[in-house]
């Protein structure tokens, strides 16, 4: 290796037309540049297939300001508003600062391919997606011992693939990661779980971190401490005394929907959600058997009055009370689900008892009453049938009236989502619905228009119904999910129907559900149905009793705050619907249950359950950028190509222009003949690099209409969800390709030299650079130094030198320089006063950037307690 010293730069004359190859070579060298540490401003935000909204700014804003040290934030805004765009809008600005070379991004199975679709086609950051055999084939093809995650710089993989700390720890442990990315992140929460111990393994060994989540709080003050303690272990001294607001504000961004930033820029945007419509569905005399049963002989406490005075003395038969309810859930889904719950406990039971008898011991004498009232139950059920029939099934009936109605059927482009709690309600509905709504069912008794979605579904498999759903020229019309789809997935690019089979007993797991169709790019009013099981017992636990309560409640928080996270206190679905079960059986009520279930913490509730009260906001600061093309990429673009192929890009690359039947340009390449490019494009989704031939032809724009046109026209087919035109980003690989092809047109020591009239003696344009020990730039200066010949030295703004001598594309070649030897004797005093004036601000720089080192120092932290 070589130390190039800056004094022997070669001056070399531009003869290039408008000194094109010194324009290009400057620009190219301004674009490869890192900015600094100290560039707060965003660069490149307007710059993607995205509307230029502030609030989605926000995030990036926060991870670069003062008050953070390294780029760390939550994104805990709702569900809905965009969080995969906030993320990637961060993301490009820390790959502009040379901080996102190496990215990671971890997220849940169901939405691996969603969101590296999203990065991809909206900023044109590639990420290489791994799963476990994704993983395994890289082993295979790399030397023995090598890191497999070493050999993509930017990866997504899934959490439940990663999890496995015990598998992939060594190799997690030996490698660095400019970002990671965290999404669904209050799953971290939980000490002691394989997905905490992932996060505290990447959290260390990363520049920037990222974390996602609508619903980042457990209702535990000192979970929320440990979970933001993955961003900074000391933001907080005492884990169980902090303001969230004032101590963690740099820390994490949360807004809703009705939080008046995202409200005025919405606008008509993103249509209001219409009431959820509750459909009450009278049981069948069937299922009024079933009510009739677990009402006599499971849901009854000891000690109850719902009875009236003569039942005080009725109990429940189940050994454990709360298993009751556990019966009555399933039962409110399907009859399916139930037989299901009935045979498994009998299973359990009857092990209970074996194991007894082998130990010599007596069985539980409440196991024997439990299991003949179960088998009583098994019979109630089995004379429902297959519950196909109509009249079988009030909620099934019901189903199919309200698809027909909204227009879901054979000939319709209507879609619906149909969610459940119960996998084998999905698969009966699967089962029976089709055909009542007439569509074609195969052989395999399978049917096209419908599609099953559940957490026992491999993350390809649920990735090819997701996309499925997504693309408006595929024949599914319906798609039955459960709640595995209720957390980040995107369900509403071509559908505005959702209607909840069966109700979580949870209002943050309802508000989430409403989340896959109520969100940022909806272009429909969100509509919302409830089917509502209903018996005429006497003292029966229908859907009255709980879900259409927690409906109402869900939609009056939805209106008033935006969320209904914080209702409950709980802030967990699970946590939610398990202290809500307990109020039941301990004899309470919803409404007892909503009340008494408030979060005392003043602080907690303003955090996470009210919205921001700022209604007036600037917009996020904008970097100081230099540009010799006014920032215009593609003209940037259409000079490089011009120079670096000159009449010869059609043989070279195969460049050839076109416009498509509306008028919108683009240029396409064949990466093929340019090994170099067709490297970098080994990065690309691999998805689309075959469905759309990349290698043989790429096509690209920088025509905005265009491209959005064309990702809505792919969402739009059946047959692939990437776009065949792709948007050039300043941070697209083609981009990056060029800029690079543009520097080697002057060797590594040489800079061009540029003509003009309008300077008197000779301008030197210098780059000056402070790093720190990472290589980082902290301090960027580009400096013109005059005045060498006259004696008065001065030191200005390369910008205001630039636009003084009027370079530009019309500066006109009027011949070459007068005395190139004078030129390069001068080349050492230029250096050296260049150097000096950086030096000489130094002090002020040096303070500048430790401003927020000291402010952070002043901090108090937690300690380790000593005792003893």
């Amino acid at each position: 290796m070589e130390l190039l010293d800056p004094e022997k730069t070669e001056l070399v004359a531009d003869t290039s037309s408008y000194f094109r190859r010194s324009r290009l070579f400057l620009e190219a060298v301004l674009r490869k540049t890192p900015l600094p540490q100290s560039e707060r401003g965003l660069a490149l935000t307007d710059r993607f297939l995205l509307d230029p909204l502030g609030y989605q700014q926000r995030p990036a804003e926060l991870a670069l300001s003062m008050r953070n040290l390294r780029p760390l934030v939550l994104i805990a805004d709702v569900v809905g508003l965009g969080k995969t765009l906030e993320i990637g809008l961060t993301l490009a600005e820390l790959i502009r600062r040379g901080r996102g070379e190496r990215i990671l991004v971890v997220t849940p199975q169901s939405i691996l391919e969603q969101f590296q679709h999203e990065l991809w086609t909206r900023f044109s950051i590639p990420l290489v997606r791994l799963d476990s055999y994704g993983i395994q084939r890289i082993q295979r093809e790399i030397p023995a011992g090598r890191n497999p995650f070493t050999q993509y710089k930017r990866v997504i993989i899934s959490v439940d693939t990663l999890k496995n700390i015990g598998q992939y720890r060594h190799h997690l442990e030996r490698i660095r990661w400019d970002a990671v990315v965290i999404d669904e992140s209050h799953n971290l929460i939980n000490p002691g779980s394989q997905r905490r111990a992932l996060a505290e393994t990447l959290a260390p060994r990363t520049d920037a971190l990222l974390l996602a989540s609508a619903t980042p709080h457990n209702g535990d003050k000192r979970s929320f401490a440990d979970l933001i303690s993955l961003l900074d272990p000391a933001a907080i001294a005492d884990h169980d005394r902090y303001d969230p607001a004032e101590d963690l504000g740099h820390l994490y961004i949360r807004r809703t929907k009705i939080s008046p930033e995202v409200r005025d820029e919405m606008g008509t945007e993103w249509p209001d959600r219409g009431p959820t419509v509750s459909l009450h569905c009278a049981a069948t005399e069937a299922e009024e058997r079933i009510f009739t049963e677990l009402t006599e002989h499971w849901l009854a406490a000891p000690g109850s009055t719902e009875f009236g005075a003569a039942d005080q003395d009725r109990t429940s038969v189940a050994t454990e009370q709360i298993f009751a309810y556990n019966l009555l859930k399933p039962f409110l889904s399907s009859h399916t689900a139930l037989s299901e719950t009935v045979d498994n406990r009998i299973a359990r039971l009857g092990e209970r008892v074996r194991k007894a008898t082998e130990k010599g011991l007596a069985a539980d004498p409440r196991i024997g009453p439990e299991q003949a009232a179960l088998v009583r139950l098994r019979e109630i059920i089995a004379d429902m049938g297959d519950g196909t029939a109509h009249g079988d099934s009030a909620k099934l009936d019901a189903l199919v009236g309200q698809l027909t109605q909204i227009g879901v059927g054979p000939g319709s482009t209507t879609r619906a989502v149909v969610f459940s709690e119960r996998v084998r309600t999905l698969k009966w509905l699967a089962e029976v619905v089709p055909a009542r709504l007439g569509f074609p069912v195969g052989a395999d008794g399978t049917a096209k228009a419908v599609a099953v979605m559940h957490g026992g579904l491999s993350d390809d498999e649920q990735g090819k119904v997701l996309e499925s759903f997504g693309l408006a020229d595929t024949p599914v019309r319906l798609l039955l999910t459960g709640d595995v789809a209720s957390e980040g997935v995107n369900l509403h690019r071509q559908c505005h129907h959702l209607i909840h089979y069966d109700i979580p007993w949870s209002l943050i797991r309802i508000e989430q559900r409403n989340g896959r169709i109520d969100r940022y790019g909806q272009k429909y009013e969100p509509q919302f149905r409830a089917l509502i099981l209903t018996s005429a017992i006497s003292g029966a636990k229908d859907d009255r009793t709980v879900a259409e309560k927690l409906l109402r409640r869900e939609e009056e928080a939805h209106k008033l705050d935006g969320t209904a996270e914080a209702v409950s206190g709980y802030y967990r679905a699970e946590e939610e619907e398990r202290r809500l079960i307990t109020e039941l059986v301990s004899g309470g009520t919803v409404e007892h249950f909503l009340e008494s279930g408030q979060d005392d913490d003043a602080a907690l509730a303003d955090l996470f359950g009210q919205v921001d009260t700022i209604t007036e906001q600037e917009l996020p600061a904008r970097a100081e950028l230099i540009s010799l093309f006014e920032g215009d990429t593609a003209e940037f673009v259409a000079t490089a190509l011009e120079e670096v192929y000159k009449e010869r890009a059609e043989d070279l690359i195969g460049l050839s222009f076109g416009t498509d039947a509306k008028g919108g340009s683009y240029f396409s390449l064949s990466p093929a003949k340019a090994p170099d490019l067709l490297h970098r494009l080994k990065a690309l989704p691999p998805g689309y690099l075959k469905e759309q031939r990349v290698a043989e032809r790429m096509l690209v724009t920088f025509d905005r209409t265009l491209a959005q046109r064309k990702l809505t026209e792919a969402r739009d087919s059946s047959t692939t969800m990437w776009p065949e035109v792709s948007f050039l980003t300043d941070i697209h690989p083609v981009v990056e390709w060029l800029t690079d092809k543009v520097l080697v047109t002057f060797d590594a020591q040489q800079a061009p030299i540029i003509t003009t009239p309008h300077v008197d003696g000779p301008v030197f344009l210098v780059q000056g650079i402070h790093s720190n020990a990472l290589g980082r730039p902290t301090v960027v200066r580009w400096m013109a130094v005059s005045g060498l010949n006259s004696g008065n030295l001065e030191v200005r703004a390369m910008a205001d030198a630039l636009r003084d001598a009027k370079v530009g594309p019309r500066l006109a070649r009027t011949g070459g320089p007068r005395d190139l030897d004078r030129l390069q004797s001068l080349v050492p005093a230029a250096v050296a006063a260049a150097r000096g004036h950086l030096d000489a601000g130094r002090a002020q720089w040096e303070e500048q950037i430790s401003e927020p080192l000291a402010a952070y120092r002043a901090r108090p932290c937690a300690l380790p307690s000593r005792s003893g």
